[in-house]
Order: structure tokens, then C-alpha cells, then sequence
């Protein structure tokens, strides 16, 4: 996943991989802690979405990190996806 966030990003080289990957697996967990299967999250098609709310999350500046509109929005839609949350599983 690290490879297609980067290349998403335009991001080249490996001096950022560490933050990076640090933010990838917290939007993973927050997927998963909000209901998406963990199949889903771990898909290569969920990188776009991992992209989005690794963009949120790398802010330089003190204190102004929030998600985007458009991340709670795909949220919402993978975790009703083939019928709606139940029980973790989807």
C-alpha cells in the first residue's frame, strides 16, 4: 500500500516512508474501528480512499489536521457497501 499512496502523492524516494506508513496504518485502523471489513481496507482498490486521508493527515502546521469532507463521505459508503454494517463483516 505504501508504494501506490506514494505514487498517488507523486511522492519518489524512501525519506518519507516511515511518516508515511505511520499515517497509512492510522487510516486503516480508523477504517476498521468504523466498521469496514478489514478485507476491504487491505484491498488495493481501498488506496485512493487510504490516499485521501493520508493527504488530511500530512499537515505541516501545528494543530490543523481534520479528515476532508470527502473522506467521511467514502467512509460512509464502504462501510454500507453490499448492504450495510453487520457485525464487522461486510
Amino acid at each position: 500500500m505504501l508504494e501506490k499512496v506514494k505514487a498517488n502523492l507523486g511522492i519518489t524516494g524512501t525519506y518519507q516512508d516511515t511518516t508515511i506508513q505511520g499515517y497509512i496504518d492510522e487510516v486503516k485502523q480508523f477504517l476498521i474501528e468504523g466498521g469496514i471489513d478489514e478485507s476491504i481496507v487491505e484491498d488495493d482498490l481501498s488506496a485512493g480512499l487510504i490516499t485521501r486521508g493520508v493527504a488530511d493527515l500530512w499537515n505541516y502546521g501545528s494543530g490543523g489536521t481534520t479528515l476532508s469532507p470527502y473522506f467521511y463521505q467514502r467512509v460512509i459508503q464502504l462501510a454500507y457497501k453490499n448492504g450495510g454494517y453487520n457485525d464487522g463483516k461486510m
